[in-house]
């Protein structure tokens, strides 16, 4: 088997491992009425979102293994671009939004009903998508104004926008700021309320006097804990390689990582450490079973 046959089987299979991992998420979550909760909604919604993330790559990824053409167009190019900013900005927000709710929900369990009302939950979600769409279609409308040469080499296995714009023949100084600027401050903002949300959390943790209230009290944020550590840990390196003139090695394995590892792992890690989940799963298996 020759290297491009071994690279497709294996990025197909973590392609349909993602898709079909987090739409057993979704799919649990819609037909248990005991998950109809903020965390599982946003959870829900997280899980479509990575199911975008992954497409928006992977798919042309798969395409140019199978063809063995390493080309994209123009106007293909922005519209990845586009979407790729949308997703990953979501991703980010709504683990901000989750990390909030268990927050409210460890810190204030009698006010949490009243606090995470569906009203503000689809609020939030609304915000999200509404930063995320705003930002990436200025990014798109800015990337419009700079020219390129006729044909260009992006290093990468995807139009990253920050290796793209090194690559133009014209100033690039607006778009930069506007990149650099945005995402750090979206970064900076979102970081601070995950960082204060788990510090609350952790100290209310530690005024429960007994073990058992202690274990479920952080079961209950152990997996999102994780994710967050996950995507944040990988982004970082993401974010810190794409700075470099020469792309390395290293930053197209931080990019594969984050871009179709973690999404992969996200269903794993909400479902092997959730007993609802699991119990959700075990339901909907059991009547796909029952319904053949």
């Amino acid at each position: 088997m020759d290297l491009q046959s071994l690279l497709f089987g294996l990025f197909l299979s973590m392609f349909l491992v993602t898709v079909l991992g987090n739409l057993l998420i979704i799919l649990a979550i819609n037909s248990d009425s005991c998950l109809h909760t903020p965390m599982y909604f946003f959870l829900s919604n997280l899980s479509l979102t990575d199911i975008g993330f992954t497409s928006t790559t992977v798919l042309k990824m798969l395409v140019n293994i199978q063809t063995q053409s390493n080309t994209i167009t123009y106007k293909g190019c922005l519209t990845q671009m586009y979407f790729f900013m949308i997703f990953a900005g979501l991703d980010n927000l709504l683990l901000t939004v989750m990390a909030y709710d268990r927050f409210v929900a460890i810190c204030h369990p009698l006010r949490y009903t009243v606090i995470m009302n569906p009203c503000l939950c689809g609020l939030l979600l609304l915000l999200s998508w509404f930063i995320c769409l705003t930002y990436s279609l200025l990014q798109s409308l800015m990337f419009l104004r700079v020219s390129f040469c006729k044909e260009i080499e992006i290093p990468h296995f995807f139009c990253e926008h920050t290796q793209t714009l090194k690559l133009a023949c014209s100033d690039t100084l607006a778009n930069d700021i506007l990149l650099y600027f945005v995402t750090g401050l979206l970064g900076v903002i979102t970081l601070t309320v995950i960082l204060f949300s788990y510090y609350r959390i952790i100290s209310c943790i530690m005024d429960i006097s007994s073990v058992a209230g202690k274990y479920k009290a952080f079961s209950t944020c152990g997996s999102h804990l994780l994710v967050v550590s996950l995507f944040y840990g990988v982004g970082l390196g993401v974010y810190l390689t794409s700075g470099t003139t020469h792309p390395s090695r290293k930053g197209s394995v931080a990019s594969v990582m984050f871009t179709v590892v973690t999404p992969m792992l996200n269903p794993f890690i909400y479902s092997l450490r959730n007993r609802d989940m699991k119990r959700a799963l075990r339901r909907l298996f059991r009547r796909g079973v029952y319904s053949q």
